[in-house]
């Protein structure tokens, strides 16, 4: 029986890495899957999913006015997909994430998707949001703080390395602009005192 997940994280948490191996995992097999990454981010490059740790793969792209289902469903006319997996999962609409409910319960295809849970600011991200109410199983991929605990957080820096916390819920960066902290180290970035 096919399912939605949701696996999150933090910045630098290795998502991306997982997601390219569990897809990997399927075509090795002989299963064809379905790769899709936003639009938005093109860090490498447009439709196109990479790690840091240096493996990549092809994938579409989606926008926010784009319809999953219809995607999805017409892409299954010509392959039989086994999977779907869904990178920068934070940026799907709440109507996206329904959309991949609806492949998952009408066409019977499993969905892993792979994102933030929260921005810098400590806010869940729309899509994440919908995700966590729909998601038939959650998974945390785990990274750490700086001390070595958990960390569940992420701040923002300008080129300075000065800590934001004010500005645009999506900004597009890497190791350069955010960094994973513990809730305790997060808020003493912040300077929340409580």
């Amino acid at each position: 029986m096919a399912k939605l997940f949701f696996n999150y994280s933090t910045m630098n948490a290795g998502k991306s890495t997982v997601l390219l191996q569990a897809s990997h995992n399927y075509r090795e097999n002989g299963m064809a899957t379905f790769l899709l990454t936003a639009a938005i981010d093109g860090r490498a490059g447009s439709g196109r999913i990479a790690s840091r740790i240096g493996i990549g793969s092809e994938a579409e792209i989606f926008s926010p006015d784009d319809d999953l289902f219809d995607r999805i469903d017409t892409a299954l006319a010509s392959v039989e997909i086994r999977c779907v997996f869904v990178d920068e999962a934070q940026f799907l609409t709440r109507d996206q994430v329904w959309q991949l409910a609806r492949v998952v319960d009408d066409l019977n295809v499993p969905v892993m998707c792979y994102g933030l849970r929260v921005d810098f600011q400590g806010n869940l991200f729309p899509g994440s949001a919908a995700l966590l109410a729909w998601a038939d199983e959650m998974r945390e991929v785990r990274t750490i703080c700086k001390c070595g605990k958990k960390a569940t957080m992420v701040i923002r820096q300008d080129d300075q390395g000065r800590v934001l916390t004010e500005g645009a819920q999506v900004q597009i960066g890497g190791n350069e602009t955010y960094v994973s902290l513990c809730r305790r180290h997060w808020r003493e970035a912040v300077k929340d005192r409580g």
